[in-house]
């Protein structure tokens, strides 16, 4: 007879669920509350805000040249009045280079790793910085608006949420591949992974497939940055509409950490391409033409 008193406790549901239930009350009572008019409006191609003779200035391209400007900013602090015993803003950017400079070591090798250190830092930094951007206020949300053309549009947007930005950026990238490919296994290598007519059908078919997997590369390089920089932009002009501001809080930092991942890939995948291009098929990528 004992048995049976525990299970009709049951009934009453856990304190936790109890909680949760209470807590998802609250927060559509908040919503409501806080509820915006309006979704903000999100456009997937960049906005025209000014026109220099007949070339359009978009606010991509702005929030590109804001991110330049800072890196530029930071570098030029850090580097300024640079001392034996690094403090402020120049111990900063020697942490930032060491911790590439190591990254891209361990990756490359040391003296590859050096030789395309520039290439891999300049992309991590500069996607990053713009990645980052879109976060702050005024930048997040299309927050700021200017009349162009007779219409409001946004005066800034993430560069990375813009495919055209991306493609060039992959182009560069993959140029920079082909070049430092050549470089280090002459003309005749660089060209005998895409033509080779030594190995017969099967080995034209192999060189087939390698010069489309470069053609893909440029593909997956634009679209992988763009898609999440541009899945990220829309997430957080929805979210804000559907819920309290301060909910919003974990999707700001998901967004933050989105953003480093996306820089670190695309930074390291270019510069694992450029390391198995500088191989050559005999196993001698340092001779040569690389000196």
């Amino acid at each position: 007879m004992a048995v049976t008193a525990p299970s009709q406790t049951k009934t009453g549901g856990s304190p936790t669920t109890l909680i949760l239930t209470i807590l998802g009350l609250l927060m559509i009572v908040l919503g409501i509350v806080f509820l915006p008019g309006h979704l903000a409006t999100v456009e997937i191609t960049a906005k025209p805000i000014a026109q220099v003779g007949s070339i359009p200035i978009t606010n991509s391209y702005l929030t590109s040249w804001i991110s330049l400007i800072i890196l530029v900013g930071l570098f030029w602090a850090g580097t300024r009045s640079m001392t034996l015993v690094p403090r402020g803003i120049q111990n900063a950017v020697e942490a930032i280079i060491d911790g590439l400079l190591g990254l891209a070591e361990n990756v490359a090798g040391k003296k590859k790793g050096r030789e395309f250190f520039a290439l891999f830092a300049t992309i991590f930094l500069y996607v990053l910085v713009n990645n980052w951007l879109e976060l702050l206020p005024g930048f997040t949300n299309s927050t700021v608006f200017v009349t162009f053309g007779g219409e409001q549009v946004p005066l800034f947007r993430s560069p990375s949420a813009d495919l055209n930005f991306t493609l060039a950026l992959a182009v560069t990238a993959v140029f920079m591949v082909q070049f430092w490919s050549v470089k280090h296994t002459g003309w005749g290598g660089w060209a005998s992974k895409y033509i080779n007519l030594k190995g017969g059908p099967i080995g034209f078919y192999v060189g087939l497939l390698e010069l489309i997997s470069e053609i893909s590369r440029v593909i997956s390089f634009s679209f992988r940055l763009f898609g999440n920089l541009f899945a990220g932009e829309v997430l957080l002009s929805v979210i804000p509409s559907l819920i309290p501001l301060v909910v919003v809080l974990p999707f700001l930092g998901l967004e933050v950490f989105v953003g480093l991942v996306q820089a670190l890939v695309f930074g390291l995948l270019t510069m694992a391409f450029v390391v198995m291009a500088t191989i050559s098929h005999g196993g001698e990528g340092e001779h040569g033409h690389g000196h």
